[in-house]
């Protein structure tokens, strides 16, 4: 039990900014992680016998993210928000960064959004990506391509996103 407490302790944050990025609401955000690890608390003892516990607990995240967006509603939509924290002097231009990068994640279809997530926000490399989503590193370059091209039809994304794909 103590091991759970800890790697929740360590890994949190991250596990919920990655939550985030998935579903661009932080309240869901909260509510993927609590649902995912409550499931692998269940058997952590199992899990943390394996090799990357971290992968085994992102991948729980990703299959609660896709399960719940399969069941939701097609009008419910996340809202602008306000970000009330301080910081440095670019604090604004970061949260309004942000902020519309997950407009525009919200925009895409659910597996072309987990796939740029996890490849450009995680660094999870494509043959990863395809066995976390259960399809073939063919099909996570076809959803990579077509979420970055509809990144780049939206207008809110003329000034500032990349013509050229990083990785092939």
């Amino acid at each position: 039990m103590d091991d759970f407490d800890e790697y929740v302790r360590t890994a949190g944050a991250a596990l919920l900014r990655f939550a985030f990025l998935l579903c661009g609401d932080a309240h869901r955000a909260e509510d993927l992680v609590q649902e995912a690890l409550a499931r692998c608390h269940r058997r952590w003892r199992a899990i943390e016998r394996r090799a990357g516990v971290d992968t085994y607990v992102r991948k729980a995240i990703l299959r609660q993210y896709l399960s719940w967006y399969r069941l939701r509603s097609a009008t419910e939509r996340v809202v602008d928000r306000f970000d009330d924290r301080g910081g440095g002097e670019d604090t604004a231009q970061r949260v309004v960064d942000r902020d519309a990068m997950v407009r525009l994640l919200a925009d895409l279809p659910r597996r072309q959004r987990a796939v740029l997530v996890l490849r450009y926000y995680e660094d999870v490399p494509d043959d990863r990506i395809a066995e976390l989503l259960g399809c073939a590193p063919a099909t996570v370059r076809v959803h990579a391509r077509r979420g970055l091209d509809g990144l780049r039809r939206n207008p809110e994304m003329s000034n500032g996103f990349p013509t050229t794909e990083v990785r092939t």
